[in-house]
């Protein structure tokens, strides 16, 4: 069970941080968003190790960090702009360090709500 929060209205250039509460701990997270109409697109993801990476368009700009203890990810939005208004959706599952940085949305069995992330101009 994955939980999304931190979802919310902002202007451009503003700052939003997302958080993902996992029921327990998973080796890979991912965050990824959704524009109605479209795929699933992929914004990072964090391994069991911490090693992040994300897609090029927020790279910069978005940070994704976890607290292990409390087994939570963050998604730190700054600069945003109007292309990052999407539902922003938490995945998770028992990846190796390897597919985890390959797994695409279909790979992921675990899924949050969403959290809705409007950026105004």
């Amino acid at each position: 069970h994955l939980e999304e929060s931190g979802g919310g209205s902002v202007q451009a250039g503003g700052s939003l941080r997302l958080s993902c509460v996992a029921a327990i701990s998973y080796p890979c997270m991912g965050w990824f968003r959704e524009v109605q109409g479209d795929e699933r697109e992929a914004v990072g993801r964090i391994d069991s190790d911490g090693n992040t990476e994300y897609v090029e368009s927020v790279k910069g700009r978005f940070t994704i960090s976890k607290d292990a203890f409390n087994n939570t990810m963050y998604l730190q939005m700054n600069s945003l702009n109007p292309e990052d208004t999407a539902m922003y959706y938490c995945a998770a599952d028992a990846f190796g360090e390897r597919l985890c940085h390959v797994a695409e949305a279909s790979d992921y069995n675990y899924w949050g709500q969403g959290t809705q992330v409007t950026v105004s101009s």
